[in-house]
């Protein structure tokens, strides 16, 4: 390794290089994107919610959510419905496709994990989240 190929910068950058594409291929291979799992996932946590709420919570600029909303509302994982208490703006409901498109994710995920982490052994993987969480804790202000 040279000098710059041992720096943690150029190490996280190119593990990150890995997890996405292990990430998306795994997706990709149950006709989903990474947008579509966030916006499962926060659906069935927080419930229904405004597009702008979603994208909010989700971390998804307002631009991409439309189409991603689109592309899942087509599928028949969530509803789209006018707000009653605001016409203008729409409220999206996780349906029960979505919550097993959902579930069928989130073991992708788990299986992109182990992939992705495979050298380590359970207690180094919880060592590693835990210090990657907590430089981007420092980086995100908290």
């Amino acid at each position: 390794m040279t000098a710059w190929e041992e720096l943690p910068s150029w190490l996280i950058t190119q593990t990150a290089g890995h997890a996405h594409r292990l990430v998306g291929d795994g997706f990709a291979a149950v006709g989903a994107k990474g947008y579509h799992f966030r916006i499962l996932k926060t659906l069935e946590e927080i419930g229904p919610a405004s597009q702008a709420d979603l994208g909010r919570r989700s971390g998804i600029h307002l631009s991409d959510m439309v189409a991603a909303v689109n592309e899942l509302a087509a599928q028949g994982l969530v509803e789209r419905a006018p707000d009653p208490a605001d016409r203008r703006r729409n409220i999206i409901t996780l349906t029960t496709p979505g919550r097993r498109q959902l579930r069928r994710l989130e073991q992708r995920l788990a299986e992109t994990q182990d992939e992705l982490l495979a050298p380590l052994s359970p207690a180094e993987r919880h060592q590693l989240t835990g210090l990657l969480a907590r430089v981007l804790d420092h980086h995100n202000g908290g």
